[in-house]
């Protein structure tokens, strides 16, 4: 750097040059230096969670007799800067760096404090208002990262990821409701099975999404406690006893939600087991997910030589070189999500099994891909709902032929005439190309009357026995 395009600041190490208009200073470019990985960093969410902190610090030490008013004022409102995404692009240290984040930490700590003290008409990287001693007075990295993990995870779930999810289970509803009186075929084995309605298919696609909504609300439970108030391995030292309950109160009424101090401190910054269960959640709607897109474009093929059952809606063309071709790239969408996802939450298991003795050394990543995974998964399913989901329309007309072209069908006729016989007319079905209906009258296996009622495909989506009847 030429000399007009720096300044000198140091720290606990000596001088670091650091760009002049920076509002980071020596720690965090030590860290630019130290960690030239990715060019990947923390997540606007996430560095605002950490602002949320800072701000909630600032307000408690300042009532606790900590902390000048005049400087608790300055870094509140610094802080609020940060939390509005006005100093996003300061936060430059890489993902892949210390394992406890205090890179981004102090990163946090030093733009706050310098943009505080502009805020006093001072000098950036004077020490009248501290990163150390003033922005993170209270705290460690330790005990900050994870609080900041838990309070960007929640935000993105709560704001992002379940009213998506509310949309896609409304959509899928009703077209469970709208088509219930639409008959099908069911597959098995991607083969040929008995009868069901096309409103019964979409009701299990709908209960999936009620179902992922539920578990991701019961995981979420973990994510209110916070580690806030351990620093440095979870004793306490250098906090005043009621710095975390005040502090989490504040940062409770800052996000509108019901925050409290981790029951157990050491827990809370040895182990991010809450973090894994939140994950696993995610998986897990990353896999219903794949069911239902897979399910949407398999039932969609054609449109004349595949399934089509039901119409997806025309976004796009799908071919360079075949004209007119329309593919299901909203489900191919899903799909690629759902991978991913399932590919964070490999990475969050292996980063979970970290915690070495009073501390987790692998947040940084996880916490990304905590991120992507809540994010990717909300943007998706928005997309997927608005663009797709709710403009499905059934094709009536080819669930009702290929119902009777169905070698299935033989199945209501098995408690009447016996399995064996029922087979006999399956595979003559088969062989022939007539369907089981017109093999079963040229045998006169049953009369009309009653071979008309057995093999009425709406009997067949209810339970019941056809002699019972």
């Amino acid at each position: 750097m030429a000399a007009q395009e720096y300044r000198i600041e140091r720290d606990s190490m000596g001088e670091v040059k650091v760009p002049k208009s920076a509002y980071y200073g020596a720690q965090t470019q030590r860290a630019v230096e130290n960690f030239p990985i990715s060019g990947i960093g923390f997540p606007p969410r996430f560095i605002r969670a950490l602002a949320i902190i800072k701000h909630a610090a600032a307000s408690a030490n300042r009532e606790l007799g900590l902390l000048d008013a005049k400087i608790a004022d300055v870094i509140r409102r610094a802080a609020q800067e940060v939390m509005d995404g006005k100093h996003d692009k300061e936060f430059v240290v890489d993902i892949f760096q210390t394992g406890s984040g205090t890179s981004t930490n102090m990163n946090a700590n030093e733009v706050i404090a310098n943009r505080a003290l502009e805020l006093l008409g001072k000098q950036k990287g004077g020490k009248e208002v501290h990163p150390n001693d003033h922005v993170n007075m209270s705290q460690s990295s330790n005990d900050v990262i994870p609080t900041a993990i838990h309070i960007s995870a929640l935000e993105a779930i709560q704001k992002e990821l379940l009213p998506a999810l509310a949309e896609l289970h409304r959509a899928l509803k009703k077209k469970a409701e709208d088509y219930d009186r639409i008959v099908k075929i069911g597959r098995t084995h991607l083969a040929d099975a008995t009868p069901i309605r096309l409103g019964q298919e979409f009701g299990g696609y709908a209960r999936q999404i009620e179902l992922s909504i539920q578990r991701i609300k019961k995981s979420c439970a973990g994510l209110e406690e916070l580690a806030l108030g351990g620093t440095a391995v979870g004793t306490g030292i250098n906090t005043h006893p009621q710095f975390p309950s005040k502090t989490i109160k504040k940062i409770s009424e800052m996000t509108g939600f019901n925050f409290r101090e981790a029951e157990n401190h050491f827990e809370a910054q040895a182990a991010k087991d809450a973090v894994v269960e939140v994950s696993g959640s995610l998986k897990t709607l990353a896999v219903s997910l794949t069911k239902i897109a897979n399910d949407l474009r398999w039932l969609s093929s054609g449109p004349r030589c595949g399934i089509g059952e039901i119409g997806l809606p025309d976004t796009q063309p799908g071919s360079s070189i075949m004209p007119g071709k329309v593919n299901p790239v909203m489900c191919e969408s899903v799909l690629q999500v759902a991978a991913h996802v399932i590919g964070c939450d490999a990475t969050i298991t292996i980063c979970g099994q970290a915690g070495n003795f009073e501390l987790n050394v692998m947040m940084p990543i996880m916490t990304l891909r905590l991120l992507e995974a809540i994010t990717f998964s909300a943007n998706v399913v928005k997309a997927f709902t608005e663009k797709c989901v709710v403009g499905i329309e059934a094709n009536k007309e080819r669930c009702e032929e290929m119902i009777e072209k169905s070698l299935a069908m033989v199945t209501a006729l098995a408690p009447v005439i016996g399995y064996d016989a029922a087979a006999k007319i399956a595979k003559e079905s088969f062989t022939t190309g007539k369907t089981v209906r017109e093999v079963a009258r040229a045998h006169k296996v049953l009369p009309d009357d009653k071979l008309k009622k057995i093999l009425d495909p709406w009997r067949m989506t209810e339970p019941g026995i056809p002699e019972k009847e």
